[in-house]
């Protein structure tokens, strides 16, 4: 088992890209500060080095939202919910488990399931076997469930979760069909007057009026610029 609690870096080849071109832009400035295209010399040094820095700070807004960012918001997302500790909760997306972990600790006679496709490009370290390891670790194992699931098409009965949570997952369907096949399955599993807590960087007005026109009540919350990179916007939307 995994000694340590670890709840990974988000879009971990990006950030490495990110930083990588951050240095050799800068480098290149620095070791060819004016090119000579012809007769014309042309000086490349502050337009390299600026993007370089762009770069390098983005990367570095990533790095720090995975190791600060991240425990915040999901603080608030899971703040949004009225817990009684009773409560069946649906992480999509789940991860290293960082919102079913935390949704997980809330409760007492309830349980959190977590599914993902464990896409380790989404996620560094992405797979079941250390999404439980953090489960032990934290201490909730007999109140968490993990299942390979696909929000697209899950097996879960109708009306059967009373809160679903979800943080930069739908954003990694890349067509708009599948997203709004996504909120439909959402809603489906959902029980009535229970709660959808969506948070991606993307696409949100698109989530809140696929649920607005299933009948759901559905409010904006956010958008959060300065402790989550890239802004992440909060959509919470009640089955009526």
């Amino acid at each position: 088992m995994i000694k340590k609690i670890n709840y990974g870096v988000d879009a971990p080849i990006i950030v490495r890209n990110l930083f990588l071109i951050g240095i050799i832009l800068i480098g290149l400035a620095i070791i060819f500060p004016v090119v000579k295209i012809g007769s014309a010399n042309i000086s490349s040094f502050s337009s390299s080095v600026i993007s370089g820095i762009i770069c390098f700070v983005t990367g570095l807004l990533m790095l720090l939202y995975a190791r600060i960012g991240k425990f915040r918001h999901r603080n608030r997302m899971l703040k949004l919910i009225k817990w009684t500790g009773n409560e069946m909760v649906l992480d999509v997306g789940t991860g290293l488990g960082l919102l079913m972990i935390g949704a997980a600790k809330f409760l007492t006679n309830g349980k959190a399931i977590g599914i993902d496709i464990w896409n380790k490009d989404d996620l560094s370290k992405n797979s079941s076997g250390r999404t439980m390891s953090n489960a032990q670790l934290e201490g909730v194992m007999d109140k968490i469930e993990i299942k390979d699931e696909n929000i697209l098409h899950t097996n879960f009965r109708d009306n059967y979760f009373e809160v679903v949570l979800s943080n930069l997952c739908l954003h990694n369907i890349y067509d708009k069909e599948g997203r709004q096949t996504a909120c439909r399955e959402i809603h489906r599993v959902l029980k009535q007057y229970g709660t959808a807590i969506i948070s991606d960087y993307k696409h949100c007005k698109e989530y809140k009026e696929e649920f607005r026109k299933l009948g759901m009540f559905t409010e904006k919350i956010g958008t959060y610029y300065f402790d989550t990179f890239p802004p992440l916007t909060i959509i919470r939307a009640v089955k009526k």
